[in-house]
């Protein structure tokens, strides 16, 4: 038996590498857009044959930079997409953008073509910010695709950075009286993190330190007028993104393309899964079940309590600490604000496996 998965497509291509980038992703100037729309149609195809024509909930584009696709290339692929499967009516398509890629008449034709929520890579409201961090467009950029996502009447999303070298709790303060000031009905908040093979992490950069990054989480929290749904997620109701909440939930999802990550269920067997046939094995309950764990406690409202996270759940932890975790009224395990703060603690002590 073969059940609804969603669908992530990597888009591997970027104008230039941001000097905080780990992801799968290069600068190219001319990709041959033919070949990787060849190749994620034959992956496509491969997964039709292996579950049929099942339901597909959300469509999710990153990259990468999915913008910088040629919209005869993603028309291609969603038209692939409902071909082989049975798109639901009401589908999120995101698709992941840079402000500098999109003009009004490419992203009319992209949202002519399915695309009905836009995630903005923004990451910075100041210029001085996003030349540090390597970025290749300006706030003005940022403002303007804002300007026309809204006059499409779409929904939108926008990702910022904060932590950076030098940042106070003021700094962020006023990062989120100009993100409420736009008016963003979703916006994803990363802390900077400085990860190895990568120009910051070649550099003697000065950091914030722990308390001063969980200042700086609590002032986002305490000053964004959108409520948090996610440790770095926030969204007024309504306007949360469905794919990751289908994920993190547990929900099976099949990740297409070179870099992209799926887990496949079929028959009730878990697969560890990824794109462009690199890893295709399988995952036993137990092992599911603590990353269902993991990213489900990520969530505000927690992750379900069923048979195969009751196993790996020490509920002596749960019942003993409700300073950190609590039991939520519709069967989930939820974290409390403090608990958020010290997460990775609380789901080490919070799991058997």
């Amino acid at each position: 038996m073969t059940v609804p998965h969603n669908i992530y497509v990597h888009v591997p291509f970027c104008m230039s590498k941001c000097r905080y980038c780990a992801f799968f992703s290069r600068a190219c100037a001319n990709p041959d857009w033919d070949l990787y729309t060849a190749g994620i149609v034959a992956e496509l195809k491969y997964w039709e044959r292996q579950l049929g024509k099942i339901s597909i909930p959300t469509i999710f584009f990153g990259g990468g930079t999915p913008s910088l696709m040629p919209v005869q290339s993603f028309r291609k692929i969603i038209h692939t997409i409902t071909t082989l499967f049975n798109t639901e009516p009401d589908c999120e398509i995101t698709l992941e953008s840079n402000p500098r890629t999109l003009d009004a008449t490419k992203l009319d034709e992209f949202c002519a073509a399915g695309v009905n929520r836009l995630s903005i890579g923004i990451q910075s409201l100041s210029d001085e910010r996003l030349q540090f961090l390597g970025r290749q467009h300006s706030v003005a950029d940022a403002l303007h695709l804002v300007d026309l996502a809204r006059r499409k009447n779409i929904r939108l999303s926008a990702d910022f950075i904060y932590g950076m070298p030098n940042d106070t709790v003021d700094d962020i303060v006023k990062l989120c009286d100009d993100i409420n000031a736009l008016g963003l009905g979703h916006c994803s908040m990363y802390e900077l993190t400085i990860e190895e093979n990568t120009p910051f992490g070649k550099m003697n950069l000065n950091m914030p330190t722990n308390d001063e990054m969980a200042q700086m989480y609590i002032a986002i929290g305490d000053r964004l007028n959108i409520p948090r749904y996610e440790v770095s997620n926030y969204a007024t109701h309504g306007n949360e993104c469905r794919h990751n909440m289908n994920i993190w939930d547990g929900a099976p999802y099949i990740g297409i393309g070179r870099g992209g990550a799926g887990r496949v269920l079929i028959n009730n067997q878990w697969y560890e899964q990824m794109g462009n046939g690199e890893l295709f094995n399988p995952l036993d309950h137990g092992a599911r079940a603590i990353e269902r764990v993991i990213t489900g406690m990520r969530m505000v409202r927690g992750v379900i309590l069923d048979n195969d996270t009751k196993k790996i759940i020490n509920m002596d932890f749960v019942n003993s600490r409700p300073d950190l975790v609590y039991r939520t009224n519709d069967g989930r395990i939820a974290a409390t604000k403090h608990g958020m703060l010290i997460l990775d603690d609380v789901i080490a002590n919070m799991t058997r496996g």
